[in-house]
């Protein structure tokens, strides 16, 4: 089908999800790729009951609707702002799951799904839609579903790599003409700064990437400057990274896995980055089994994985996806990534976060973790963690050394209190 023809099938959103039936299972695109208007219609049903959406984390105010629909369970596998609570309530679940290992839940019918709900960019003269800003786990969703659903957005950019959908595929959709979900750039502050400048001393010419979305990462690549010939194969990235592109500093010419190209499973951030991803060559969008897959992360050479945590107790156990028993977001790449980075030729798995929560009434640093909370990162995987205080590396460290080094990057004010904390620990004996 020619583009010109496929506006002509477009149904309302109502319309389309009225395929949708009680008791299916249904994934819903993420990210900025939230098809808000299906979303909004889903939920907005009243003849439903049991319906049980799969997604990672849900953008927009349509995310929120659908949390507080009674007819919509939802199951995060990575969770955002809008299931926390319905989470913490028990109205809503969450699946921990490597993010490398979520496509392969569908593709095996581990989870059968029956619709697959997305946001794609429009048919090519071939009649070839993409996934646009978000490949991720849904196009194992797309081929999996017995049925897939779209909203085609014209302002959704094509994107190259492993990210088709045939429109032939698609069995109902709604056009629309509307920004994608916007995520706001993180404002930085003094310690973001701090933590950058440690993060970046740590990277090498010729290293490549990975990095998260937020404050610290987009710190750290505004300290990448000065670098030389750096790569990219990470799982997502966000604006931050534009500059050093733009610059010549990300060449991606040392990689040995997809040389010469950016590599990603998904983007999220402003209309420049989305401007910036569209049919550009030289980026390439993949499902997250194979951007997340460690034996091609440690093809590489030099992997620095940049991965943030919550707390990380003086044996290095990392917690990044709950606080205590409350979940706040979801185990994602981090670990996927921290093993392929200390298994890369040079490689350097960082885990990076400030010294202080809560204002600053709360060390980040702690004797253990809180009850409930989650370990992502395990002691025997953690290498490089960094605070605005420094960087320490904790690999082949006893547990002795590992809390001198943890306790000499926390907040200045805790120190003695961790000291103490840990003193009646016999290992821990100072």
């Amino acid at each position: 089908m020619h583009s010109p023809e496929w506006p002509r099938r477009a149904e309302s959103p109502d319309q389309v999800v009225a395929r949708i039936r009680s008791g299916d299972s249904v994934f819903v695109h993420g990210a900025s790729a939230t098809p808000s208007p299906l979303l909004a219609a889903l939920a907005a049903r009243t003849d439903l009951e049991g319906v049980r959406i799969y997604h990672l984390h849900l953008a927009g105010p349509a995310a929120r609707t659908a949390a507080h629909a009674p007819h919509l369970e939802s199951c995060s596998l990575f969770t955002g702002p809008a299931m926390r609570e319905p989470i913490a309530e028990g109205r809503a679940q969450f699946i921990p799951v490597f993010l490398s290992d979520i496509p392969q839940l569908f593709v095996s019918g581990a989870i059968a799904l029956d619709v697959a709900l997305l946001q794609l960019s429009p048919p090519d003269r071939h009649g070839h839609c993409t996934l646009g800003v978000s490949v991720d786990a849904a196009l194992a969703a797309a081929a999996s579903a017995r049925t897939v659903l779209a909203e085609i957005n014209t302002r959704m950019p094509r994107t190259t790599g492993n990210s088709v959908v045939p429109l032939a595929r698609v069995a109902a959709f709604t056009a629309t003409d509307r920004p994608l979900e916007p995520h706001a750039l993180a404002e930085l502050t003094a310690v973001d700064l701090q933590i950058g400048e440690h993060v970046a001393a740590l990277v090498e010419d010729g290293a490549t990437l990975q990095m998260g979305i937020g404050a610290i990462p987009d710190a750290t690549l505004a300290r990448l400057g000065n670098k030389v010939g750096l790569g990219v194969h990470t799982e997502m990235f966000s604006d931050g990274l534009i500059p050093l592109v733009e610059g010549g500093v990300v060449t991606n010419a040392h990689k040995t896995v997809h040389r010469g190209r950016t590599v990603t499973s998904f983007v999220t951030g402003t209309a420049r980055l989305f401007d910036f991803v569209h049919e550009n060559q030289t980026v390439e969008f993949h499902p997250c089994d194979r951007t997340n897959d460690t034996a091609l992360i440690r093809e590489n050479p030099r992997v620095t994985a940049i991965n943030s945590a919550i707390e990380v107790d003086l044996t290095g156990q990392v917690c990044a996806d709950s606080i205590g028993h409350r979940i706040f977001s979801g185990i994602g790449g981090q670990m996927d990534f921290i093993r392929g980075a200390a298994l890369s030729p040079g490689g350097k798995p960082i885990i990076a976060l400030p010294s202080m929560a809560a204002g600053g009434t709360v060390s980040r640093i702690t004797p253990e973790l809180k009850a409930g909370a989650g370990v992502v990162t395990t002691r025997g995987h953690v290498h490089w963690v960094v605070t605005e205080y420094g960087a320490v590396n904790l690999h082949g460290r006893t547990l002795r050394e590992r809390a001198e080094r943890l306790i000499a990057i926390a907040h200045p004010d805790v120190r003695g209190e961790l000291r103490r904390a840990v003193s009646a620990v016999r290992h821990f004996v100072f």
